[in-house]
């Protein structure tokens, strides 16, 4: 049994020693296969040969070499080349390795970090290409919106500078306002990728500069506006300062008094916005929705004058839309809308007389109550033609619902009910 058991075990140690794993040979293989891709690009797929590749080289056995990180660098850098080369010639063709040019940089910037004297004339070399590279793959991502990949290529490209410059060796990014332009596109690329918070250090730089492009101030603003409202204001006001014609900045200053509820003063941000681009209807919608809020606050504060100007108001700019689009919902709703809360505002006064049983009293609430009747008849075909545009709005059918209530009849406002109830939650 011993001499079994003794065996049994020399032949697992054999096993085990047979397929351990050689850093040194998988690195070998991974680099044919990537330099075969490089000589032909149809020769197959290359990812579990670059996975390889940058396994084997932070392997305990190989990581401690600068060699190694620079023939790294160097390959990634011919990979770069060659799909670049490939992508030029043929739009259609799909660059397998997006990061190449990324994976050259850190390879480069891990063989620096050995501080190898030996190397570092390869490691400016090879930095020297890997910056054509990266902003030549950040242009093609940024090109087809892939702004994750336009992003790591960007900031990458920011990163070389900077290594570049610690070797003592010139950057493509120190002539002009090259790099101002690489941390712009870098914070774009960062804020319409999937995490927008990664572009906050570049937005912040540029800030900071006193770079004066609106998308600045636009982006630092939505960044804060809920985490630091104080700040997002700071932002906001000095790119309106900066850019008192940038339409993205207005309308982000238009988001912030909504929010705040400061509706007398939006009136005039919303009329200018009306002025710059009089063809957007979503600016008369809300500019006549400000205009109804106001007439039912006014309404409800008993000054009539105030009420009845910002009901006209409100109707005009929900009417200018609907003579532009007559099947536009929002607004055909919104009309309907601006006719039920006024003659919602009926009710109370309704309620009031309700306790005046005089001849003169009841007379009084019979004539008030036909005023909020022929109101509600007014919002009546509005909100048929809304029910029309979309039948399964709950806010429609809620209101015809309530409508054929009021005017008593009952048929038609349970035939609603069962519409609503059928909607479910």
């Amino acid at each position: 049994m011993k001499n079994l058991f003794t065996i049994l075990f020399l032949a697992v140690f054999t096993f085990t020693a047979v397929n351990a794993q050689d850093p040194g040979k998988d690195y070998k293989s991974a680099e044919k296969t990537i330099k075969k891709f490089i000589a032909d690009p149809t020769s197959g797929d290359i990812g579990d040969a670059l996975a390889m590749l940058s396994s084997a080289v932070s392997s305990d056995a190989m990581k401690g070499d600068a060699k190694n990180w620079v023939n790294k660098g160097k390959l990634m850098n011919d990979l770069a080349n060659a799909e670049f080369k490939y992508k030029t010639l043929n739009a259609e063709y799909v660059i397998q390795s997006p990061n190449s040019a990324v994976e050259a940089l850190n390879a480069f910037s891990s063989a620096y970090d050995l501080g190898d004297k030996k190397r570092m004339k390869d490691i400016g070399y090879g930095l020297e290409d890997t910056e054509g590279h990266l902003n030549n793959f950040a242009i093609f991502a940024y090109q087809a919106k892939d702004y994750s990949n336009a992003f790591n290529n960007f900031s990458a490209s920011i990163e070389a500078q900077k290594l570049l410059s610690t070797l003592g060796k010139k950057s493509r990014l120190d002539e002009g306002t090259l790099l101002d332009d690489q941390y712009f596109f870098t914070a774009v690329s960062g804020y319409y990728g999937e995490d927008k918070t990664i572009a906050i250090p570049y937005l912040e730089k540029l800030y900071a500069d006193g770079k004066s492009d609106g998308f600045i101030y636009e982006a630092l603003y939505n960044l804060n506006a809920e985490s630091n409202p104080d700040q997002a204001l700071v932002y906001l006001e000095k790119g309106r300062e900066l850019n008192p014609d940038d339409t993205g900045l207005l309308f982000a200053e238009i988001n912030d008094y909504l929010k705040k509820g400061k509706l007398d003063e939006l009136i005039g941000k919303l009329e200018v916005a009306k002025e710059k681009e009089p063809d957007n209807m979503s600016i008369y919608n809300t500019l006549g929705s400000v205009y109804d809020q106001l007439h039912q606050k006014y309404d409800k504060e008993g000054n009539q004058a105030k009420a009845t100007e910002y009901f006209d108001g409100a109707l005009a700019n929900f009417r200018a839309v609907l003579d532009k689009d007559p099947n536009d919902f929002d607004a055909t709703y919104s009309v309907g809308a601006l006719y039920y809360n006024k003659a919602a505002s009926y009710v109370e006064k309704l309620n009031e007389l309700t306790t005046d049983l005089s001849a003169a009293g009841m007379k009084k609430y019979d004539s008030t109550k036909a005023e909020m009747d022929e109101v509600f008849k007014q919002a009546l075909p509005f909100f048929e033609k809304a029910e029309g545009l979309n039948g399964n709005d709950r806010n429609t059918l809620v209101a015809l619902k309530e409508i054929h209530a009021r005017l008593n009849d009952i048929e038609k406002s349970n035939a609603y009910k069962e519409k609503i109830e059928a909607l479910g939650n």
